[in-house]
């Protein structure tokens, strides 16, 4: 099975179940993000059935370089994703741990090069705290749903709108239960 197969594979599940996912188009502003960041360590927040840390593993397996580390708390959807990725070939690029992101998080060996918070709105930024002196300098943050999540992000997003370069970047999608979304996107770099 091609790459691609794989990925409509797991796009078809998580929309038949109604699993949140980042969706191709935001999926490919992703991995832009990521080639330019030449990552050595990805610290994914929130892996559901493997739909972004897929996108994200080819990306680095396409540098030639980086890990990937993808941390989720429901077990049934963590080892759904792990047979994703193993039916990938991703073995050894991805490392995943099962349990809560905001307890989990600061077991991740730096420094983190990229930062994707996809989980519960309300933890990215406890979970940004703590990492946060894990992150190397010039980590780039990436926070889905701060369109949606905004409300329940607002300790987040305005830590890192106030202290670091950070912007706001929308999306049209064709996800039935997120049509219009955006990603903030931010440099930990003081201003």
């Amino acid at each position: 099975m091609t790459f691609a197969a794989l990925v409509a594979e797991v796009d078809a599940e998580c929309r038949r179940r109604s699993i949140p996912m980042l969706g191709p188009h935001k999926a490919a502003r992703l991995c832009a993000l990521i080639r330019e960041a030449r990552p050595n360590l990805v610290v994914e927040v929130g892996t559901a059935i493997g739909y972004s840390g897929l996108w994200i593993a080819d990306t680095l397996r396409s540098l030639g370089q980086g890990k990937l580390v993808t941390l989720e708390k429901d077990p049934e959807r963590a080892t759904q994703a792990a047979e994703y990725f193993r039916r990938a070939g991703f073995d050894g690029l991805i490392q995943q741990r099962v349990g809560d992101a905001r307890e989990r998080i600061g077991e991740c060996e730096g420094p983190i090069d990229v930062l994707f918070l996809d989980g519960g709105f309300e933890n990215y930024y406890p979970c940004f705290r703590a990492c946060k002196d894990n992150l190397r300098p010039e980590a780039l943050l990436i926070a889905d749903n701060a369109g949606i999540g905004a409300a329940e992000m607002a300790d987040y997003l305005d830590y890192v709108r106030g202290h670091y370069q950070s912007r706001t970047e929308w999306f049209e999608t064709d996800l039935p239960w997120n049509p219009r979304d955006a990603m903030e996107i931010t440099l930990v770099r003081s201003q």
